[in-house]
């Protein structure tokens, strides 16, 4: 029996679905968050006026108005719009309703569930080689990563001075990722929460769900 060598372009021919395969999984595993995102929402008995007309994303009385924000803010926005909102046409000065979004972003680092060495005896008792042995084990993982928290708060009113503005309705949604994900990057990050928070608009009024 004689043995067949590929070429080199048929050898990496065959093995191009192999490596396009783990390569499409190690992507996803980079992606794929740490939990779900806890969503909770309320609103008012009256829901005609939501989900139609127009509405511009606002920072919240507070809330800084830099990048990160705007990154989230226009995650929002394609939201609203997908629930059935529209924007202002260019030249309007206002909107009918206003979404106030508030963005908390905090970086921890958790706290380890044991001790990174431990000792433990196992096996029967008895005589000389009954089997009695003394384990120690080396937890050499390291130091836990840190963390990534991000909430997001939306509060949608009906765009009139204070105190005539009436509420519609209020959201907030949070996840955890740690930080070396790409979803704790305003990017993915943004568009994640953002799309649990409307998932299923207006939702169940004072539920908290889990979004996957």
């Amino acid at each position: 029996m004689t043995e067949r060598t590929l070429p080199p372009r048929r050898l990496a021919a065959a093995f191009a679905p192999a490596l396009l395969l783990a390569a499409s999984a190690a992507l996803s595993a980079c992606v794929a968050p740490v939990g779900p995102v806890e969503v909770t929402r309320f609103h008012a008995p009256d829901i005609a006026r939501l989900g139609r007309g127009t509405i511009r994303v606002e920072p919240a009385p507070g809330q800084a108005d830099n990048l990160e924000f705007r990154a989230y803010a226009a995650s929002v926005a394609r939201e609203l719009a997908r629930v059935g909102y529209s924007e202002p046409l260019p030249g309007q000065s206002g909107s009918e309703q206003v979404a106030l979004l508030t963005l908390e972003r905090q970086t921890f680092k958790p706290q380890r569930s044991r001790g990174p060495v431990s000792v433990g005896v196992g096996g029967a008792t008895g005589g000389y080689g009954s089997g009695v042995g003394l384990g120690l084990g080396i937890d050499l993982s390291g130091p836990p990563k840190d963390q990534v928290g991000t909430r997001i708060f939306v509060a949608i009113r009906e765009r009139a001075a204070p105190p005539a503005a009436t509420a519609l309705w209020e959201g907030r949604a949070q996840f955890t990722v740690r930080a070396d994900s790409p979803l704790a990057q305003a990017p993915l990050g943004s568009a994640k929460v953002a799309e649990a928070l409307f998932k299923g608009f207006p939702g169940q009024s004072g539920e908290t769900i889990q979004v996957k």
